[in-house]
């Protein structure tokens, strides 16, 4: 077996999980040590006992790699595969429906791979495009990316796309809305992007009023394609309460002006809540189900949002991420 491999496997197991963030990275540092060694090094330290020697790969990695180059299953995996992802639905015939994911990070803001190893999952999951969102400015908690870090970015995403065809990686970002309803990017860049998810961050508690406008004014900046997340709870955990707003008038908005309300599939998320849900459903918006993800094996949290959005009468035909990729973006970029 590819130990390198079965470091990855082991890493995306631990992801769909919602294993603690140390856990998965010791598995995908010591892939990435385990890559860079010369050809037949692994299985002369495995034979040797000196995997532990190299800065990056411990006890238990150790010993999967040695099991790997012995040409065994490790133990380690074979448990994870037979416990299988908990909790993780089917997601019916609308997660079967959908061809891709609009909302996603990598280690260029706060997620914890590279575009290419998202890229690399969502091909193996069978997606047929990825759109990176990662976060703005502003969000310096999350190294949100300045302009000139944007533009770097887009040379990579578009070295990816040709590397990982026929899976279609698009440009996009998760912009902060401001606390006057603008948005935190150089809007000149925004028209460069596929998809814009908009997303409200910080002053989660401001008063309804003052919410409800500055959703309403992002909501109706033609370069916004999906509101993220719109209540920014969070329900579990030590937990955070869901933002106020005028829902009704936010997604009649959504609607007037074309825009998908997320259905944001990360366990601590579920946003919005059902009631919510069916509001904008009733009030004819279009949907994303997206995972938020921010790892490679977070790609695979899709069903929770299926099933809710399944749950609440939303149906394939009103989810943008049933589109193919050219009519995806097509539809974003209709301003």
């Amino acid at each position: 077996m590819d130990p390198v491999n079965v470091l990855r496997q082991i890493a995306l197991h631990l992801e769909r999980s919602g294993e603690p963030t140390y856990r998965v990275r010791a598995f995908r540092n010591a892939a990435a040590v385990a890559a860079d060694l010369p050809d037949g090094e692994l299985a002369r330290r495995a034979a040797q006992g000196t995997l532990t020697e190299l800065a990056g790969i411990g006890k238990t990695t150790a010993g999967v790699i040695a099991e790997a180059v012995q040409g065994r299953e490790p133990a380690y995996l074979t448990d994870l595969e037979s416990r299988g992802a908990p909790g993780i639905p089917d997601g019916g015939p609308l997660h079967a429906a959908l061809r891709g994911d609009c909302h996603t990070h990598t280690d260029w803001s706060d997620g914890g791979s590279s575009v290419e190893e998202m890229a690399e999952a969502a091909r193996d999951l069978g997606h047929e495009y990825l759109v990176v969102t990662d976060h703005s400015p502003r969000l310096t908690v999350a190294n949100g990316l300045s302009a000139d870090r944007l533009r770097r970015q887009l040379d990579v995403v578009a070295e990816c796309r040709e590397r990982f065809a026929p899976l279609r990686v698009l440009t996009g970002i998760e912009v902060d809305i401001l606390d006057d309803g603008s948005l935190d990017q150089d809007p000149d860049l925004l028209e460069r992007l596929d998809v814009v998810v908009a997303s409200v961050h910080s002053k989660l508690r401001m008063p309804a009023v003052e919410m409800t406008e500055r959703m309403l004014t992002a909501v109706a900046n033609p370069r916004v394609n999906v509101l993220g997340h719109c209540t920014g709870r969070l329900v579990s955990g030590r937990g955070r309460p869901e933002s106020e707003f005028d829902a009704e008038r936010v997604f009649a908005a959504c609607r007037d002006h074309d825009v998908a309300v997320e259905i944001n599939s990360r366990p601590e998320r579920l946003d919005p809540p059902r009631r919510l849900l069916r509001l904008a459903q009733e009030a004819g918006c279009r949907f994303a189900v997206d995972t938020d993800a921010h790892a490679p094996g977070q790609l695979s949290w899709l069903p929770f949002g299926c099933e809710r959005a399944s749950e609440c009468g939303v149906t394939a035909d009103r989810v943008v991420n049933t589109w193919t990729a050219d009519e995806l973006t097509a539809w974003a970029a209709r301003h």
